[in-house]
């Protein structure tokens, strides 16, 4: 009976927004019904009403938007019969009911995610025995040793932990490879890997053939352990102490739990972060992902696993034959398989890794392009809307997440759509000045309100549209590439550790100049057409305003791609610890005050150290987590500095073996609440107008730092040249 009554009220409900949107009204009464919405948009969130009234809000939204969409299908497509408009008219609405079908599925999801789940550290009552895995493929030994060691430092049980380096780089079929340099260099690091692995007390484990790519060699490890339960890590993703702590208990509470999967923390910043120069102040852009959507999918019981940082269920990946390898994402397929075999998933929203992410533009694009590959071919493959077994909310979650990486086809119909008028004289959209004002300006605001409201404090307003921007130029034809011939993609390896040792452009960056240009010409093509066609001034501003706003992401874009020269690849991560700093046998009290996977800054607290300077070795000696003696840690002073009392130092890691990699990443890693207040510190909502404002600001600037690199790249050619032509 309540069901029946429930389905009725809402029946009645979405009858009478029916009847709202297809209302003839007046222009001057849409543009009163678009202000008053967002007027009270704008009082709900000023007051941070939650609950009932953010659903409100997001309604009073939706309303508008509907409203929109209704006006654009019945009265602004041009006429089939005039095809020249009609062609690229239907691309930019399609482009339109896709973004719309997005934010449809967006809020459905995160709407009302769940709250971040309280902590489960000391929740653990029984202790399942635990394989952690660590899939490698050509990463450095010392990255690899300071992953190893935080594995191994994991605070449980240790006759229940068991950590493996899967090694892909060492298989037999590489040390038996024709290139005669190949396979020396594979069986180097064939030896070099099982020696750490030795010396660190973990497993090493590689195969015969490098077959299926990481899903493969996952697939080997679960051949070779027994665990009940497996831990994976990328081999630059190295965890806190309580990683294990904070997630094995979730699978003692639910028999049919497949999956506890945690976020992604990075203690570089991307290249957008890094060229930009925004990682310190602004939150990064995985943190929407990792902070509101999967809180969102797991509502629902589709948080997805992310190929790092989670834990799984033995006895579910055999029901279902291991980790899935149809697909280069082999991460979110495995969670589809196993959500349609009757499996569930948990999210823990707490930073209980630490890891590395592309330094390089191409590299970043290059990790981009596999995973908008992989997805497009779940989507061919595993189409969720019919995958069998997934309930209705589940189906909706995978498709909201395959379905997204169709971006670069909007965002390029978005760019190239008003060239079409200002060039082409083409017409599109039909609808005059007031149209535009009344339907489509309040639509765009009452977008950006609804984003801000869904997103605010993880993702600050146009970031969305720049990493997109940045993303389409070559994503693009990756994307039709996977479509065309959907087993062609190959996985491919993200580079590790990388640094720019001087500034440039980056070696894809060409596109970004020449689209810059084009978008400079439609300007002067703007202006042109509003002093020789006044009577079409209303229009043309309206293109040329949205032109603009291309122009300023492009301008934005060619920061992103004039590469900032950086010696390190991490970023230093502050802390207060206190140690001593032994010099030429005498130690002195110290504090730790900041750490990088490199190296630290100290401060000792001692004026006159007889016979320190650049080039002194000494030792840094502390307490690591879980221990009650002391360690010592071989270091170099690359820096000193003398202030009153205080003498600062800064020193680089000198380890004379494989186990002081345990005290590096016990200085590093295992404190996860340092990866948490860093998160905090950056989250806070400008707001939109604010936020704007910032956003064009940095446009601004890098618009004219991209140039000069351009620039300053022209003038070394010409000089090459002429050069070589002596």
């Amino acid at each position: 009976m309540h069901r029946a009554r429930s389905v009725f009220l809402w029946a009645i409900v979405a009858i009478f927004e029916i009847v709202l949107i297809t209302l003839p009204v007046s222009l001057q009464a849409q543009l009163i019904a678009g202000i008053s919405v967002v007027t009270l948009m704008g009082v709900i969130k000023i007051l941070n009403a939650q609950g009932t009234w953010r659903l409100v809000s997001l309604a009073l939204g939706t309303g508008i938007v509907l409203r929109y969409v209704y006006w654009r299908t019945t009265e602004t497509l041009p006429p089939i019969d005039q095809i020249q408009d009609f062609v690229p008219g239907m691309l930019l609405y399609l482009a339109e009911m896709y973004n719309v079908l997005m934010l449809a599925l967006s809020l459905f999801i995160v709407a009302m995610p769940l709250p971040p789940r309280p902590s489960r550290k000391d929740a653990v009552e029984d202790f399942p025995d635990v394989d952690v895995f660590i899939p490698s493929y050509n990463e450095d030994a010392k990255l690899l040793a300071n992953t190893l060691a935080a594995a191994k430092a994991m605070d449980y049980p240790p006759e229940k932990l068991h950590v493996w380096l899967l090694d892909d780089g060492g298989t037999v079929q590489k040390r038996s490879a024709a290139d005669v340099a190949s396979a020396e260099a594979a069986r180097e690091r064939h030896h070099e890997l099982a020696e750490l692995c030795r010396a660190l007390g973990t497993n090493y484990l590689t195969r015969e053939r490098n077959e299926h790519a990481k899903a493969g060699n996952l697939n080997n490890g679960l051949a070779h352990s027994t665990g009940d339960l497996v831990a994976v890590f990328d081999a630059d993703h190295a965890p806190a102490r309580d990683f294990l702590r904070e997630t094995v208990g979730y699978f003692g509470e639910d028999p049919k739990l497949f999956l506890v999967q945690t976020p992604h923390f990075f203690i570089n910043p991307d290249p957008l972060e890094r060229n930009l120069q925004t990682f310190d102040t602004m939150p990064s852009e995985n943190e929407m992902f990792y902070g509101i959507i999967q809180r969102g999918l797991d509502k629902w019981n589709a948080a997805f696993f992310c190929g790092s940082a989670a834990v799984l269920s033995r006895r579910a990946l055999e029901e279902t034959g291991g980790f899935s390898g149809l697909s280069i994402t082999e991460d979110c397929e495995t969670a589809l398989a196993l959500h349609s075999a009757g499996w569930n998933s948990v999210y823990v929203d707490k930073p209980l890794i630490a890891g590395l992410q592309p330094a390089t533009f191409a590299s970043f694009i290059g990790q981009r392009s596999r995973w908008a590959q992989g997805m497009m071919q779940i989507l061919r493959f595993r189409f969720p809307l019919f995958k069998g077994g997934l309930s209705v909310p589940q189906r909706l979650c995978y498709l909201s997440s395959t379905l997204f990486w169709l971006f670069p086809f909007t965002r390029a119909t978005f760019l190239f759509a008003p060239l079409f008028y200002l060039l082409f004289d083409l017409q599109i959209f039909i609808a005059s000045g007031g149209d535009f004002l009344a339907y489509t300006l309040s639509y765009l605001i009452v977008n950006l309100m609804m984003q801000n409201y869904l997103y605010g404090s993880f993702r600050w307003p146009w970031v969305s549209e720049l990493y997109e921007y940045v993303q389409t130029v070559h994503l693009l034809p990756a994307v039709v590439s996977v479509m065309i011939n959907p087993r062609k993609p190959t996985f491919k390896v993200t580079a590790k550790d990388e640094s720019i040792a001087v500034s440039r452009l980056s070696e894809i960056s060409r596109p970004f100049f020449v689209i810059f240009a084009a978008l400079v010409i439609a300007t002067g093509f703007a202006v042109y057409r509003i002093y020789t066609e006044p009577y079409k001034a209303d229009i043309t501003l309206v293109v040329a305003g949205w032109n603009v706003l291309n122009l300023i992401l492009a301008g934005c874009a060619l920061g992103v791609v004039a590469e900032r020269g950086e010696k390190a690849a991490s970023r230093r991560v502050k802390l207060q610890r206190r140690c001593e700093v032994v010099i030429d046998d005498h130690p002195y009290a110290a504090s730790i005050e900041d750490v990088s996977v490199g190296g630290a800054q100290v401060h000792i607290y001692s004026k006159q150290i007889r016979g320190l300077g650049k080039g002194k070795e000494a030792l840094l000696r502390f307490q690591p987590h879980g221990m009650d003696t002391k360690e010592t840690l071989p270091i170099i002073v690359r820096r000193v500095e003398t202030s009153g009392d205080l003498t600062t130092i800064g020193c680089q890691y000198q380890p004379a073996g494989p186990l002081d990699h345990r005290w590096i990443a016990d200085l590093i890693f295992a404190n996860s609440r340092q990866w948490s207040q860093f998160q905090e510190s950056r989250r806070r909502n400008p707001g939109i107008v604010k936020g704007s404002l910032i956003f064009l600001s940095v446009a601004l600037y890098q618009t004219s730092r991209g140039l000069v690199y351009f620039l300053r790249g022209q003038g070394s050619n010409k000089v090459a040249g002429e050069g070589r032509a002596r």
